[in-house]
Order: structure tokens, then sequence, then C-alpha cells
């Protein structure tokens, strides 16, 4: 399911974060730093992927 989950955080970061965490804190920091930069989202998808 992880592999799943990173695929989703690469293309798009929110949806990878959400299937992680659902729609708490890190989601919605996640939807600000995609729509500030792309690679921040995805970078930030994927740590709250790998750290829980």
């Amino acid at each position: 399911m992880d592999i799943i989950r990173i695929i989703f955080a690469i293309l798009l970061p929110p949806v990878g974060v959400f299937l992680q965490v659902g729609l708490g804190l890190q989601f919605w920091i996640n939807v600000v730093l995609t729509l500030l930069g792309y690679i921040p989202g995805i970078i930030h998808a994927i740590w709250i992927i790998a750290t829980r």
C-alpha cells in the first residue's frame, strides 16, 4: 500500500497525504506547500508517508 501512496504523492501530493493521515493538519500543510510549489509538496508528502 505504501507504493500506491508514494505514486499518488508524486502525481498529486495532497492525495498521498490524505490516504496516509486523512483531513488533518498535515494534509492542509501539504495543500499549501503544493500551491506554493509542486516540489515542496512532493517532498513533504513523501516525508509524511515514510515516517508514519
